[in-house]
């Protein structure tokens, strides 16, 4: 007998309407699927991120931090792209809050997920509206509640500035203000010189390719009157992403540095990718955590039937 259909579903997270934020498959196990599968399955969905969770009820498992409840509803999570497993991934674990929040596979507020950075979570709260003004365009209303994550702060640390010349060809010869890159996946952190020139940036997708790390953040302070205290963009072809639509783990770097920058601990940051999106963000510098708010929907749900 082969074995039981996965259910899924496909949510866009850091968005209140349908088709903009970021697509994330959420697939919910019953068994352990070996690796192989779990990446196929990623190619398959061919989007930027494919998660996959399962139930765990035993209380030692991964983590023996006494500072997590184990009366939270716990799962194991991880992600995929659609060539290879990543550490951290901020949009797809909203949408995997969102769809266990919706389909009442939990009845709390708050859920723990067990992943390769540790122990996260997600909790529900309500909702605080915050207008898209860059991307008002007809589409389904989420659900009226966000979804807080608690990520840790990835720190940056110099990058070689003889470099700049050849970051800025990349980015087709706009004027680089900083450089940096982060700690874990050694991305290249580029501040441009405005929110507007982010929006607009139109890199050389093939000359990332050969850039160190695995790909390259680029951000900038937002326009006056926009609402908004910054704009990012996240470009990693060697992922198989070309442009990664709104990227939660990102702007764990990003919110640290532009809190340092500004003296300052809550944003409201836009993504500004052809989808867009939008994350408030609050930084502990003490704990060196970020927490991320957004709203997600889901757009489609089904069966792997293999």
């Amino acid at each position: 007998m082969g074995k039981k259909p996965v259910k899924y579903c496909v949510v866009d997270a850091f968005t209140d309407s349908a088709f903009k934020g970021n697509p994330a498959a959420v697939c919910l196990l019953e068994d352990e699927r070996d690796d192989q599968w779990l990446q196929s399955v990623a190619a398959e969905f061919n989007i930027s991120e494919t998660c996959y969770l399962i139930r765990t009820t035993d209380p030692d498992s991964e983590t023996r931090d006494s500072s997590y409840s184990t009366t939270n509803p716990r799962f194991r999570l991880r992600w995929f792209t659609p060539v290879a497993e990543v550490n951290l991934c901020g949009h797809a674990t909203l949408a995997a809050s969102h769809f266990l929040f919706t389909s009442g596979l939990v009845n709390a507020n708050k859920i723990e997920f067990l992943t390769r950075s540790g122990v996260l979570t997600a909790k529900r709260v309500p909702e605080t509206k915050q207008t898209d003004s860059l991307n008002l365009e007809n589409g389904e209303a989420g659900d009226c509640f966000m979804i807080e994550l608690d990520f840790p702060v990835i720190p940056l640390t110099e990058f070689d500035s003889a470099e700049l010349p050849s970051i800025s060809k990349v980015l087709n010869g706009a004027s680089v203000i900083d450089l940096k890159k982060t700690t874990t996946d050694g991305d290249l952190f580029v501040v441009l010189p405005s929110g507007k020139i982010v929006a607009d940036l139109q890199p050389q997708s093939d000359e990332i390719q050969k850039c160190p790390g695995r790909g390259v953040i680029v951000t900038g302070l937002a326009p006056s009157g926009s609402g908004f205290d910054f704009f990012s963009r996240f470009f990693v072809p060697k992922m198989g992403i070309k442009e990664d639509p709104v990227c939660g783990s990102a702007h764990c770097a990003i919110a640290a540095y532009w809190s340092k920058k500004l003296g300052k601990c809550d944003f409201v940051a836009y993504q500004a990718s052809p989808r867009g999106g939008i994350i408030n963000l609050h930084v502990d510098e003490k704990c060196q955590r970020v927490q991320l708010r957004g709203e997600a929907i889901t757009v489609m749900e089904g069966s792997i039937l293999v």
